[in-house]
């Protein structure tokens, strides 16, 4: 205990050279005489326990652990290609199909049975063989039509699969599976697919864009040829079927801005040329290639990415024009509007009803705008904007509606205005009169 332990109250005991037997109760009590008599006082109580010390081997063997565990798992990391192999394949969205391996080298019994899967969150069954023959009916439907495997593949060889027509879609991982008879697996292997999409990058000022699309084979006279967007939609671009295009067919949107070639039935050229482009046309085309059943022929992709419009002026001009031209002869009824969000929405023109509606437009843009006239008739929506100033930097929108507010054109264009050189303060006299004399010039 601590020598001055009574004066300061600190009455606690250190126990050295500690084993399991000190394990117990300990109680402090202080005694002491008062007026002749023995007084006493119990403080406190004190559960001590001591442990059995950690054997030394089981430290030994407890590091000896760790660094195995350290050990093993930098070799995974450094090896994981080769635990972790999967087959990859990749292939343009333009081929007509790609093979996905699965081989083996023994003997599979009669009664194996061979299942190709997806990757998708449905685990959808892409190709299942079995009883000698294809199993069409357990296939998904995505996949009916567009898959194929070899004959005899339960000899030793080739359990590939064939998948026609690859789409971006198509990108994942399949898996060939091979049961027995009892359902138990006998060989598992997956291949990954990367499909390459074609892209065509052009200027949205072009008049027109071919979006290419060709077949070697003869088509029967039956077929339909269908183009349609990315859009949340799906909508139809371009319809030919029966011998000749169905523009009833297509979403209106797209309506006397496209056209195929004649005799597309035969082997060559499906391409659609879409006209009178905009950046709202960006995304991924797909031309689909149906017989009468319904049963896919063909299936080509297309990405198109239509550069921004930009349009630049430098402030102090008299006037500036946001380019937009589009097929002519629109609806007698059609309503053009420009508009831009500025903190806002903000209506910069409108063009309802056969005219100009100036009360209708924000008062920062009044007596500033001005739209060709017949525009309707000759397809040209450009706006002219006078007077452009550093403030009116930004995107501007451009939409035509028909009476029943379906939207049939939509284009984009991004303003830059740049301000003028201001110079304050021209302390050098020398610079000045440079200054002047290029103004001059």
């Amino acid at each position: 205990m601590k020598t001055d332990a009574l004066e300061t109250g600190d009455l606690s005991l250190n126990l050295t050279k500690l084993h399991l037997s000190d394990s117990g109760s300990y109680t402090c009590t202080v005694r002491w005489l008062s007026r002749g008599l023995k007084r006493e006082l119990r403080v406190t109580d004190v559960q001590l326990q001591v442990k059995a010390p950690f054997p030394s081997w089981a430290k030994a063997f407890l590091v000896l652990l760790v660094l195995g565990l350290l050990v093993s798992g930098a070799l995974y990391l450094h090896f994981r290609q080769y635990f972790m192999s999967v087959y990859q394949v990749e292939v343009d969205s333009r081929a007509e199909s790609v093979q996905l391996p699965c081989k083996t080298t023994v003997h599979l019994p009669e009664a194996a049975k061979v299942v190709w899967e997806d990757s998708s969150i449905f685990n959808r069954k892409v190709h299942v063989y079995q009883n000698g023959s294809d199993q069409p009916e357990e296939q998904d439907r995505c996949y009916r039509g567009r898959t194929e495997m070899k004959r005899k593949l339960l000899e030793p060889g080739d359990l590939s699969l064939t998948l026609k027509y690859p789409t971006d879609r198509d990108s994942k991982t399949y898996t060939c599976t091979i049961y027995n008879s009892e359902g138990h697996i006998l060989m598992m292997k997956p291949v990954v697919l990367k499909v390459k999409v074609y892209q065509v990058e052009v200027d949205s000022e072009v008049k027109s864009v071919q979006l290419p699309c060709k077949t070697t084979v003869h088509l029967p006279e039956d077929t339909k040829v269908e183009w349609r967007d990315s859009s949340i939609f799906n909508r139809k671009v371009h319809v030919y079927q029966n011998g000749s295009d169905q523009p009833k067919q297509q979403h209106i949107y797209y309506r006397g801005r496209t056209e195929m070639k004649r005799n597309q039935l035969e082997p060559g050229d499906l391409s659609l040329t879409l006209k009178y482009l905009t950046d709202w046309d960006r995304g991924t085309y797909t031309c689909t290639v149906y017989n009468r059943e319904k049963h896919i022929l063909r299936k080509k992709q297309v990405v198109l990415n239509v550069k921004d419009c930009q349009v630049e002026v430098e402030e102090g001009e008299e006037s500036v024009q946001l380019p937009f031209r589009t097929t002519p002869d629109l609806p007698e009824d059609a309503k053009v509007e420009w508009y831009r969000y500025k903190l806002s929405y903000r209506r910069v023109h409108l063009y309802e009803n056969r005219s100009d509606q100036p009360e209708k437009q924000d008062q920062d843009y009044k007596d500033r705008t001005e739209m060709k006239k017949y525009l309707l008739k000759t397809g040209d929506l450009s706006l002219t904007l006078k007077y452009p100033k550093e403030t009116d930097t930004g995107k501007y929108w451009s939409r035509v509606y028909n009476k029943d507010g379906d939207i049939l054109r939509v284009k984009t264009v991004k303003l830059k205005v740049k301000g003028r050189i201001q110079i304050k303060d021209q302390t050098d006299p020398t610079l000045s009169r440079l200054l002047m004399a290029d103004q001059s010039v």
